[in-house]
């Protein structure tokens, strides 16, 4: 089995680290979302669907070596993965998402969301945010829930172009949109697949969504209790064993 893990937003592949020293072993690609601490391709307009489309271009690769995949989504990797699931379910073996309440027709953006999808505003934010001292920075990511010295290697990544490409993702899923995702989600039922629900997650806006989806599609269940937003930092250990027990049922 290969695991891609996509993480999300205002991630690298970093957050992934003590997951993958827990699995112990396993199989593993993390592909970098383009523009977040690394560049873009010519044209790129960093919209959902172009994500969604490099996303599926970087799967295939994979497949195409190691055959269909198990795959880990975290915020915006588990949206884009969602969408790429939904799109080409014959490359993935499994799926395993922590954002499944994004695609419930009653889901509002979160209000960081709402500033990055607002004109001026978000521009506004981004502006603030690289003039902000980077010790500062890290220290705003810890009151969020990311560990110190995960943040200090995230805030690096945190430049002008990521800003950008935020914006642009943000502001073209601005509802309908991701309710409009949700509505051609119904492919994903035909894979075995994993609601990762973690209870003081700020952004998911509760969990009952998240498991109304979860319930629609036939997927497993779990509560990652004490858990917040970023669970694979705060229980890499436990979170391991949630999904290696999930790929043993599976298959």
């Amino acid at each position: 089995m290969t695991v891609v893990l996509l993480h999300g937003n205002p991630e690298t592949p970093v957050i992934w680290e003590p997951l993958l020293a827990a699995l112990g072993g396993v199989d593993a690609v993390t592909p970098q979302l383009p523009g977040f601490g690394c560049g873009i391709p010519e044209g790129f307009g960093a919209t959902k669907e172009e994500y969604v489309d490099w996303f599926i271009g970087v799967v295939e690769q994979v497949v195409s070596e190691h055959g269909p995949v198990d795959l880990v989504g975290h915020d915006w990797g588990g949206g884009i993965g969602m969408r790429a699931v939904a799109m080409r379910p014959e490359l993935f073996r499994t799926w395993a998402c922590d954002v499944l309440g994004l695609f419930h027709p009653d889901y509002v953006w979160h209000d960081f969301a709402q500033i990055w999808q607002t004109p001026g505003a978000g521009e506004e934010y981004f502006a603030q945010s690289l003039a902000t001292p980077l010790a500062d920075r890290v220290t705003m990511y810890e009151a969020i829930g990311i560990p110190r010295s995960t943040g200090e290697r995230l805030v690096e990544a945190g430049d002008e172009l990521m800003g950008r490409c935020v914006l642009s993702l943000y502001r073209s899923a601005a509802q309908p949109a991701m309710k409009e995702w949700g509505e051609h989600l119904g492919v994903a039922a035909t894979v075995p697949g994993l609601a990762l629900i973690a209870p003081n997650d700020p952004f998911v806006r509760g969990t009952d969504l998240g498991i109304e989806v979860a319930t629609r599609l036939g997927a497993t269940v779990k509560v990652l209790e004490g858990q917040g937003h970023w669970w694979m930092l705060g229980d890499p250990v436990g979170a391991a064993e949630v999904l290696r027990s999930f790929w043993t049922e599976a298959y």
